[in-house]
């Protein structure tokens, strides 16, 4: 297996979930017909989804997740390290999309930076 097999797997999946985390907002957060159906019936499985997503922004969960994963990917050596910071981009990119960008900015610069950065003894 080649040594940046990962990372370019990492490429191309983070920006389809950051795709997807755009279409989980404006398919399903804001649409218009969701808030009707859930209006109606809120005790449909999608309606008690699109309020618990709903919790998790207004408590910023995501961004929280986000940045405490990527800050001690920050501080983690080696590939645990590594990993961390994925998690945090991973929590990051949809707490951009999902209005926790307070939290989520800071979090996803860290572990892009965490990312990048030159191993030691390399």
């Amino acid at each position: 297996m080649s040594r940046r097999l990962p990372l370019i797997l990492l490429l191309i999946a983070l920006p389809l979930w950051l795709v997807a985390s755009y279409a989980a907002r404006y398919g399903f957060m804001e649409d218009g017909q969701w808030v009707g159906i859930c209006a109606d019936e809120a005790s449909r499985w999608e309606c008690q989804v699109r309020s618990n997503l709903g919790l998790m922004i207004h408590f910023k969960l995501l961004g929280w997740a986000a940045l405490i994963t990527s800050v001690l990917g920050f501080f983690v050596p080696g590939r645990a390290g590594w990993a961390l910071a994925v998690v945090g981009l991973v929590f990051g990119l949809p707490a951009l999309a999902l209005y926790n960008t307070t939290f989520a900015v800071f979090a996803v610069v860290i572990a892009g930076l965490r990312l990048v950065r030159k191993p030691r003894g390399a």
